[in-house]
C-alpha cells in the first residue's frame, strides 16, 4: 500500500537560528538560499502551507557584491502612487546610501510567496548592514554560503 503525505503541525515545527555574514557574497545566490531556508526547503518536514524555515540573521548586508556591471547598471523602480510617479534608483544609490540592507532585503521578498504566508516567512528574516546584530541571545549557528560554492563570493 501507499505511504501517507507528512503534514507538519505547529507542534512539530522546529526553527533554528542561522548567522550569515554576507560580506563579499553575491546577492542573487545569497538571496536564493536564504529564501529556500525561510520557507524550510531544506528540511525533509517541508510542508508549502506552514511557517516551519529557519530565523536568518544576515550581517554586513553593505559588503554585498554585484556582478558583472549591476551595481551601476541594476535599477529598481517604485511608484510614489501619483499620475507620471514612477522613480527609478540605481543599485549603487541605495547600497552607497543610508539603508544599503534594502538590496538583499528586497532580492529575498521578490523570491518568496506574495500572500500572507510569505509576509510571516519574510518577518523572521532580520538583516543589519554592520556586524553587530541584537540576537546573541538566540546562539544563532553560523553558515558559511562562500564555502558552499566557489560562485557565491566575489571580492569586490
Amino acid at each position: 500500500m501507499y505511504g501517507k503525505t507528512y503534514s507538519a503541525k505547529p507542534a512539530d515545527i522546529e526553527k533554528k537560528w542561522v548567522l550569515i555574514d554576507a560580506k563579499g557574497l553575491v546577492v542573487g545566490r545569497l538571496a536564493s538560499l536564504i529564501a529556500l531556508r525561510l520557507r524550510g526547503k531544506h528540511k525533509a518536514t517541508y510542508t508549502p502551507h506552514m511557517d516551519d524555515g529557519d530565523n536568518i540573521v544576515v550581517v554586513n548586508a553593505d559588503k554585498v557584491v554585484l556582478t558583472g556591471r549591476k551595481r551601476d547598471q541594476k535599477v529598481y523602480h517604485h511608484h510614489t502612487g501619483f499620475p507620471g510617479g514612477i522613480k527609478e534608483r540605481s543599485a549603487k544609490f541605495i547600497l552607497d546610501g543610508r539603508f544599503p540592507e534594502r538590496v538583499l532585503e528586497k532580492a529575498v521578498q521578490r523570491m518568496l510567496p506574495h500572500g500572507p504566508l510569505g509576509r510571516v516567512q519574510l518577518g523572521n528574516l532580520r538583516v543589519y548592514k554592520g556586524a553587530e546584530h541584537p540576537h546573541a541571545a538566540q546562539n544563532p549557528t553560523p553558515l558559511d554560503v562562500a564555502a558552499l560554492n566557489s560562485k557565491n563570493s566575489r571580492s569586490a
